[in-house]
């Protein structure tokens, strides 16, 4: 086989489909439920259920988890937008956002909490003030997840949890019966089914882009783009999750798919196949507790502009579990004259992650049929070419 080397400060390949899909969880990095510090997941838990929590709260707290779902994103209200942004979810428009709509916002009840508690420490008395917890709360990583948010009431009060790590099914949580009374009560997933539950978890997805936000993108760079007679274009139709990689409390599993291609290639020396440029489209789709072995639909573009010169596909479905930052070297292969040549690149992922599949998938896969799909461990992917 011949090869040509394309490495640089950008991942590439051939007219040639890489396809990573990393569900986003690190348990790594969870707080230890065991910390005393005032800003822990179990004590942020114990404090919001100490709160006189009002209907505009939960209010708040709705729509910012619904926001965050229509982006694409999880179930989610970071501690970040809650105190610069009340009311707005992961992905929402800054600019968009309406914080004189709640007249009592959450964050004025936690200040105020922090405040009653922590006021008179300060640091050179050594110990931390309110304003110094608050400070490390809202710039953290620290979030509502509200699971099942899309069947509240809009008027029951919720259980308030935390994710305890180490993948735990059950917490215990605390129940807000009214009048101040607050019971603790022993939460599961089929519980969140029924009762509105905040679990208090960690952000990872909040840096990255979403299929909604990928999709508008793409149409925008690519709509003057020209395409190639005779080319067609993959696209992956819809995505389905066969199992859970990780517990309930740490939310949705987030995939990562990246894609390596080169649009519109037709090379008949291995001069003018210097010339082509691969290129990674890199998104994520986010697959909900209930949608559990059911079709997501992602009706997106992979690769466009492909020619019959595409020989060979790599494929790549990793579980993201943390650790330190290491790359898959794979080839991509594109036919001139009937010799095949190889694009090198790596494909980043962490240490720990747990690879679900990997490896090579012949054109012929997809020849001959407009739709296709293939079970690859844990997921089902169907594609469609046209």
């Amino acid at each position: 086989m011949g090869r040509l080397h394309f490495l640089g400060k950008r991942c590439k390949a051939a007219t040639f489909l890489i396809l990573t899909l990393l569900i986003s969880c690190d348990p790594s990095a969870r707080e230890d439920p065991r910390d005393d510090s005032p800003v822990s997941l179990g004590n942020i838990a114990r404090m919001m259920s100490e709160l006189p929590l009002e209907r505009e709260h939960l209010r708040e707290v709705h729509n910012a988890v619904s926001s965050s779902s229509e982006n694409g994103y999880d179930e989610e209200y970071t501690m970040s937008q809650l105190f610069s942004s009340p009311g707005s979810g992961v992905g929402e428009d800054p600019e968009s956002t309406r914080s004189d709509e709640w007249d009592n916002p959450l964050k004025d009840l936690i200040s105020g909490w922090f405040r009653e508690k922590y006021g008179t420490l300060t640091r050179a008395e050594g110990g931390y003030g309110a304003e110094d917890y608050l400070s490390m709360l809202s710039g953290s990583d620290t979030q509502i997840y509200w699971p099942y948010s899309e069947e509240w009431d809009g008027h029951s009060l919720p259980i308030i949890t935390f994710d305890p790590g180490y993948k735990a099914e059950t917490n215990v949580g605390y129940e807000i019966c009214g009048d101040g009374i607050v019971r603790e009560v022993t939460v599961s997933e089929e519980l969140a089914a029924t009762r509105p539950v905040w679990v208090i978890n960690s952000n990872d997805d909040r840096e990255y882009e979403t299929l909604q936000t990928y999709q508008r993108r793409r149409a925008q760079g690519s709509a003057n783009l020209p395409t190639r007679a005779g080319s067609r274009t993959l696209y992956i139709k819809d995505f389905t999750m066969l199992r859970h990689y990780d517990c309930w409390f740490a939310g949705a599993s987030e995939f990562f798919i990246k894609c390596g291609s080169i649009e519109n290639f037709c090379a008949s020396t291995e001069a003018e196949l210097r010339l082509y440029s691969p290129l990674i489209t890199d998104f994520m789709v986010v697959v909900k507790r209930k949608q559990l072995n059911q079709p997501v639909p992602v009706g997106t573009v992979l690769v466009s502009g492909i020619t019959d010169q595409l020989e060979r596909l790599a494929f790549m479905v990793t579980e993201d579990d943390g650790g330190s930052r290491t790359s898959w070297n794979c080839s991509a292969v594109v036919k001139v004259k009937s010799k095949s040549y190889g694009f090198d690149i790596e494909l980043p992922f962490n240490s720990r992650d747990d690879i679900v599949w990997r490896g090579s998938l012949a054109m012929d896969f997809f020849e001959g049929k407009e739709e296709v799909s293939g079970t690859f461990s844990g997921v089902k992917i169907g594609f469609q070419i046209k």
